[in-house]
């Protein structure tokens, strides 16, 4: 499936697995973002409802664009100024292209913070163990 999305003043068609560098959206590496503005969808010659479908991506870097050379000159008054810019850019990988009940299915995945909970909970009971061997030392001098 592909869709059209629009996002920092152009279009992109766009499928899943493609790469697209993009103005400079907010995010680190590894996060993943959900562009909203979904202009045209569809699969092959049929179109499908583009309100319905979601483009979800991956950031995978925050980088700088190509560099622009810009240079003015007046002609005949010794005027001449050169100047350098690079624009800042996100490279992104589309991770999913389709409706909204794609990516429902997608979000338990992500239920990994309970472990980690549990995992922290067992680690003061590791602490707490050589504060009551420090107490005994103390008491035997």
């Amino acid at each position: 499936m592909f869709a059209v999305v629009r996002t920092g003043g152009k279009q992109y068609r766009v499928a899943a697995g493609d790469k697209i560098a993009v103005e400079k959206l907010a995010g680190e590496a590894g996060d993943t973002i959900t562009l909203g503005d979904v202009l045209l969808a569809g699969e092959g010659d049929s179109l499908a409802d583009a309100a319905k479908v979601t483009v979800s991506a991956e950031i995978i870097a925050q980088a700088k664009s190509e560099k622009v050379i810009v240079f003015k000159k007046r002609r005949r008054h010794n005027y001449r100024r050169r100047n350098g810019h690079r624009q800042q850019m996100t490279l992104l990988r589309i991770t999913d292209v389709g409706t909204g009940a794609a990516k429902k299915a997608a979000a338990p995945k992500k239920e990994a913070a309970p472990k980690a909970e549990a995992a922290e909970k067992k680690a003061p009971a590791k602490k707490a163990a050589p504060k009551k061997a420090a107490a005994k030392k103390t008491e035997a001098k």
